[in-house]
């Protein structure tokens, strides 16, 4: 019995609208694998059993995200000394015999057992990490010196992912810190002068830095038929499986679909959009819209500071996520291999997401205040 209280009591403390929507996000990513499946609406040979594994990795993420809810944010920060060092040695394992080469990114790692993307759980360590580093620093952030350790602190995984080559990490790793520091009172005065110098650094780096590929990434958003059958051709398709849905969408069987490259990953939007058509898309987007900005009301009302950053750190996660992925889907933003978050296959992705989601109902749970979705309520 008192088992089955303490249950219960845990389960007032739960943030259930915070939960219920990316419950629902994967619920619906289940069912959309199994019917690109059986639709075969991939160019290219899918696992048939994905979404079964799918299944199976996203009730493992709902556990581990319901575990790090029951214990305090503060604790599981505190961790970070075991479990931060891990993260950074598993993606430097990617440069070893163990790492695997996935479109010119070698992201990836293969145990043998299971093969993992160690960047998304980067993501989470340097997410408590960094809210930890802000935390102590307190209002002294625009001070030069803690500043400039700010920066060295975020250019540690964004080092070893430019390594990687993985450009499109890399830039949700730099956007990340930048809302975190923007967070925690970044003053304008650095703020501006950083706009104002981007036009130059733009220049710079497409000049000198970037190699032809990159750049064909970019002059195919204004151009699809530059590379038709290259580079150019995953978002020329993309656009037209996202169009063909129309207004209501084909449903998820029995119809003609557009085979789009990565269907299952990357471009699973333009599926939602054959399916479902501009109505299935609205709501995807509405019910992300729904997630982001609870994550932000819980920080609010998180109990202290490190409790803020946690939050603001995971919905700048998920809103880059997601900014970035239906921007590829739509041509208007480079295809630099960003998933959708709970929606894309991929278990590394799906525990990351789920451990921050978890983290965020760790600050909700712990709080000092009794509150609704968007106010507090005394």
């Amino acid at each position: 019995m008192k088992f089955f209280e303490t249950v219960r009591n845990g389960w007032k403390r739960v943030d259930k609208a915070l939960f219920l929507m990316p419950a629902l996000l994967s619920v619906f990513s289940v069912v959309l694998l199994r019917s690109a499946v059986a639709n075969d609406a991939a160019t290219i040979a899918i696992n048939s059993g994905m979404y079964k594994t799918q299944a199976i990795i996203t009730a493992a993420s709902w556990v581990v995200a319901f575990i790090i809810c029951a214990i305090d944010y503060s604790s599981v920060v505190k961790l970070s000394v075991v479990y931060a060092p891990f993260a950074i040695g598993l993606s430097l394992l990617v440069f070893t015999s163990l790492g695997i080469e996935v479109a010119g990114d070698k992201a990836w790692l293969d145990l043998k057992f299971i093969t993992i993307q160690p960047s998304e759980l980067l993501k989470i360590a340097f997410i408590t990490t960094f809210a930890m580093h802000l935390s102590h620093v307190g209002e002294n952030i625009n001070k030069i010196g803690s500043l400039l350790l700010l920066l060295l602190h975020a250019a540690v995984p964004m080092g070893i992912v430019f390594l990687q080559g993985d450009d499109g990490t890399l830039l949700v790793f730099a956007l990340i810190a930048a809302i975190m520091m923007f967070g925690a009172g970044l003053s304008w005065l650095y703020i501006i002068p950083c706009l104002i110098a981007l036009p130059v650094v733009g220049y710079l780096v497409w000049n000198h830095v970037m190699k032809d590929f990159q750049k064909m990434r970019f002059l195919v958003l204004f151009n699809d038929e530059l590379d038709p059958l290259g580079i150019g051709y995953h978002q020329r398709v993309s656009k037209l499986a996202l169009g063909s849905g129309q207004l209501t969408g084909k449903g998820l069987y029995g119809s003609e679909y557009v085979k789009v490259p990565e269907v299952a990953n990357d471009f699973i939007f333009s599926y939602v959009g054959q399916c479902f058509g501009f109505i299935g898309c609205a709501v995807v987007l509405l019910v992300f819209l729904f997630i982001c900005l609870k994550i932000l009301a819980d920080s609010r009302i998180a109990r202290d500071p490190l409790g803020k950053h946690i939050c603001i750190g995971v919905f700048a996660m998920v809103i880059i996520h997601c900014m970035l992925n239906v921007g590829m889907v739509v041509g208007k933003f480079p295809v630099v291999g960003v998933p959708l978050p709970f929606l894309s296959q991929g278990g590394t992705s799906a525990l990351a997401f789920y451990i921050g989601i978890g983290l965020v109902m760790s600050t909700y749970a712990h709080c000092e205040k009794k509150h609704k979705v968007f106010y507090d309520n005394d």
